[in-house]
C-alpha cells in the first residue's frame, strides 16, 4: 500500500546526497544529508539504501513507496545506463535497475537540473513562468528546462543540457581548459566551483576554494575581486547564449555557487549586453527552495510514479 500523502526524493550530488520526504502540499516533513562516497558505485548504492531505511522508519512509510532520484547525469533510454555524470562511477551502470532491486520499490531517475526546474516551476521562483531554464552551479554545471510546470528531458535526455557546450565569446588570451568529458572549454570548466578556483589560480598562482575567493573579494582583496568579476562575465556570456536560443521567461540558479548574491546584481546586465540585436530582460533568481530544491523536484518525480503520469 502506498501512502499518497507523502513523496520521497533523493538528490545525489558530487558532494552531498540528500533525502527528503515531503507532504503532497509541498511541506518538507523529513530531510537528511550525508557526504556522497563519489569514488565507489557500491558505496553510493549502500548510502542511498541507508537513507531510505531511515526515512521509512522515521516517517512510517511503506516499503513500496516510490522514490524519485536526481543525478548529475542522465539515463540512456536505449541502454538504461547512466551517461554524462560528473560523479563518474555512475556512468555505464544500470543505476535504476540496481536501486529498484536493492530498495524493493519503484525508482524514477532524472537529471538533477531537470529536478531543480520541476521544483521551482511547481511552487518556487519560476511558478509563474511558462518556460523556465534552471542552472546548477556546484561541483559540476548543468541545465534543465521546464514548460508549463513539466520537465522537458528530450528524446536523448539532452534538452536543456548546457554545461558541456563550449563557453561562448572567449577572449584570445584566455587559456584553453580540458574537460573530463574529453572536450575543451566546456562551460562546466569555467563555471563549476573548481572552474572558479582554476580561474583564480591561473591568474594569480594561488590555489584557494571558491568560498575563500568570494569572502576575500568582499573583504577587499583585489585579486579575488578580479577573479569573481571574471566568473560573473563568463556566467553572463553563457546564459546569454541560452537567452538567444530559448528566450525563457525565467532563469533559476541552484547549487552551492547560487548563494553568491553578487550574481543577481551584476550578471543580468552582462546577459543583456550579449543578447542578439535587442537588450533582453530575463528575470534571474536563486532557487526559492535553496539547496533543497533539487531533492524536492526528485520527490515530485515519485508522485509521477504513483499517479501514472
Amino acid at each position: 500500500m502506498i501512502n499518497s500523502d507523502f513523496l520521497v526524493g533523493i538528490d545525489v550530488g558530487g558532494t552531498k546526497t540528500e533525502i527528503a520526504v515531503i507532504h503532497d502540499n509541498g511541506q518538507i516533513v523529513f530531510r537528511h544529508r550525508v557526504i556522497t562516497p563519489s569514488e565507489s558505485y557500491f558505496s553510493i548504492l549502500n548510502t542511498i539504501s541507508k537513507l531510505v531505511d531511515l526515512a521509512r522508519e522515521t516517517c512510517g512509510l511503506p516499503d513500496k513507496q516510490p522514490i524519485g532520484l536526481g543525478i548529475p547525469g542522465c539515463v540512456d533510454k536505449k541502454t538504461q545506463k547512466v551517461r554524462g555524470a560528473n560523479t563518474r562511477v555512475l556512468n555505464d551502470k544500470k543505476f535504476c535497475r540496481d536501486l529498484t532491486y536493492k530498495l524493493k520499490c519503484k525508482v524514477n531517475i532524472e537529471n538533477d537540473a531537470n529536478c531543480l526546474a520541476l521544483s521551482e516551476s511547481v511552487d518556487g521562483a519560476a511558478k509563474n513562468a511558462n518556460l523556465a531554464f534552471a542552472v546548477i552551479l556546484g561541483t559540476g554545471c548543468g541545465g534543465g528546462l521546464s514548460f508549463q510546470k513539466k520537465m522537458l528531458p528530450g528524446e536523448n535526455s539532452l534538452r536543456g543540457e548546457w554545461g558541456h557546450n563550449p563557453m561562448p565569446w572567449l577572449e584570445s588570451y584566455e587559456v584553453s581548459r580540458q574537460c573530463w568529458c574529453g572536450k575543451k572549454n566546456c562551460i562546466e570548466t569555467w563555471l563549476s566551483g573548481s572552474g572558479l578556483s582554476l580561474t583564480h589560480s591561473l591568474n594569480t598562482g594561488i590555489n584557494i576554494t571558491p568560498i575563500d575567493i568570494v569572502n576575500q573579494a568582499r573583504a577587499g582583496d583585489q585579486q579575488c575581486a578580479d577573479s569573481l568579476d571574471l566568473y560573473m562575465t563568463h556566467l553572463g556570456k553563457a546564459l546569454a547564449s541560452v537567452v538567444n536560443l530559448l528566450d525563457p521567461d525565467m532563469i533559476v540558479i541552484g547549487g552551492g555557487l547560487s548563494q553568491i548574491n553578487e550574481i543577481y546584481q551584476i550578471v543580468p546586465n552582462i546577459i543583456t549586453s550579449y543578447s542578439f540585436t535587442k537588450a533582453a530582460s530575463i528575470p534571474l533568481s536563486s532557487a526559492h527552495h535553496g539547496d533543497s530544491s533539487g531533492v524536492r523536484g526528485a520527490a515530485w518525480l515519485s508522485k509521477l510514479q504513483h499517479t501514472g503520469r
